[in-house]
C-alpha cells in the first residue's frame, strides 16, 4: 500500500520550470525604453514589484559609468513584456573609498526635493577637499548643497533632474556656487531615492545634439539651391545674344579708331632727335650767361 501511494503521488507532482515563462524587462522612458534584461514567471502579475539591478555601462556602452547602478521596478505587464520604472541609484562603493583619502574632509549631505512634475525623492550628495577643513566651514557647504540642489528641482522634471545628476551637472554647479566659501575638491550624488513618482505630465524638451545641427543647416542650404529655373531667365540669356554682337561691332570701331590716332601722334626718329639737340643748346647758353652776371655787378659797385 505504501509504494502505491508513493507512486500515485509522484505521478501528481509536476515540475514548476515547465510552467513559466520568459518575459522581456524593458527600461523606463528616461533611457528610451531599451530592453535591459529577461525574467522567468508563472504569472504576469508576480513580476509585479519585482527589482532590477543595472550599471549604466550597460545601458549606454561607456565605461566610464560602471560605478553608477540603476533600479528599476516593474509596475506594469503587457502580454510578455513588463515595463518599469526608475526607483534610483546608487555609486559603487569601491568608487567611493577611492575618492576618500586620511587628511581630507568629506561633507555629507540628506534633502528631501519636489521637482516641477510632483515627484518626491530625497537626494544624498558628498563633497571631498583637499584638506581637512572646521565644522563651520561644513556647514557653509552643506548649505550651499542644500539650495543648488533644491533650486535644480524646482526648474526641472524628475527625468531631467535623473539625467542631469548622473551626467554630473548638478555636481559641477555645487562646486561653482562652493569656491567663493571654499576650494572643494570633487562633488557627487551618491544616492537617490524615489519616494515618489511623478503625478503631473509635462512634455519634455530633449537637448539637441551636435550631430543634428549640421543635417539641418544642410538642409535650410539645399532649399535655394534646389529651386527649379524658371523660363523667364533662360528668354532673357536669348535675347542678350544679339546684344553681345553689337556692342563687340562697337568695340571693334572704337578700336581702330585709336589705333589710328596712335600711329598719327607716334614721332619718328629725326622728330625724337630734334628736341633733345635744342635743349642741349639752351642748358650751353644757360651755362655761358651764369658767369658774366657777376661781372656786370662788380661794375655797378665800383
Amino acid at each position: 500500500m505504501t509504494k502505491a501511494r508513493s507512486r500515485s503521488t509522484a505521478k501528481k507532482v509536476k515540475d514548476k520550470w515547465k510552467s513559466k515563462g520568459w518575459y522581456q524587462i524593458l527600461a523606463p522612458t528616461l533611457f528610451d525604453k531599451i530592453p535591459v534584461a529577461e525574467a522567468l514567471a508563472d504569472k504576469p502579475a508576480s513580476l509585479i514589484g519585482r527589482i532590477t539591478e543595472l550599471s549604466l555601462q550597460d545601458i549606454t556602452n561607456d565605461f566610464r559609468k560602471s560605478h553608477i547602478k540603476l533600479f528599476f521596478k516593474v509596475y506594469k505587464v503587457e502580454e510578455s513584456v513588463a515595463h518599469t520604472q526608475l526607483e534610483g541609484h546608487t555609486l559603487t562603493s569601491d568608487y567611493v573609498r577611492r575618492m576618500i583619502r586620511r587628511r581630507k574632509s568629506r561633507i555629507d549631505g540628506v534633502f528631501d526635493i519636489t521637482t516641477r512634475d510632483n515627484a518626491f525623492l530625497r537626494v544624498k550628495p558628498f563633497a571631498t577637499t583637499e584638506k581637512r577643513i572646521q565644522s563651520s566651514q561644513k556647514k557653509m557647504i552643506r548649505e550651499v548643497m542644500k539650495k543648488t540642489i533644491a533650486d535644480e528641482g524646482k526648474a526641472k522634471t524628475l527625468n531631467e533632474f535623473i539625467r542631469d545628476a548622473l551626467d554630473g551637472k548638478i555636481g559641477s554647479e555645487i562646486y561653482k556656487n562652493c569656491k567663493h566659501l571654499y576650494p572643494v575638491k570633487r562633488i557627487e550624488i551618491a544616492k537617490t531615492d524615489i519616494m515618489r513618482q511623478p503625478t503631473i505630465e509635462i512634455e519634455e524638451t530633449k537637448p539637441v545634439t551636435k550631430q543634428e545641427q549640421p543635417e539641418e543647416k544642410t538642409k535650410e542650404l539645399e532649399i535655394p539651391s534646389a529651386t527649379p529655373v524658371s523660363e523667364k531667365p533662360v528668354e532673357e540669356t536669348e535675347t542678350k545674344e544679339p546684344k553681345t554682337e553689337v556692342s563687340e561691332e562697337k568695340t571693334t570701331e572704337v578700336a581702330e579708331e585709336k589705333l589710328e590716332e596712335e600711329t598719327e601722334e607716334i614721332p619718328t626718329k629725326e622728330d625724337a632727335e630734334k628736341p633733345v639737340k635744342k635743349k642741349t643748346a639752351k642748358t650751353k647758353e644757360k651755362k655761358e650767361k651764369k658767369p658774366s652776371k657777376p661781372k656786370t655787378k662788380k661794375k655797378t659797385e665800383e
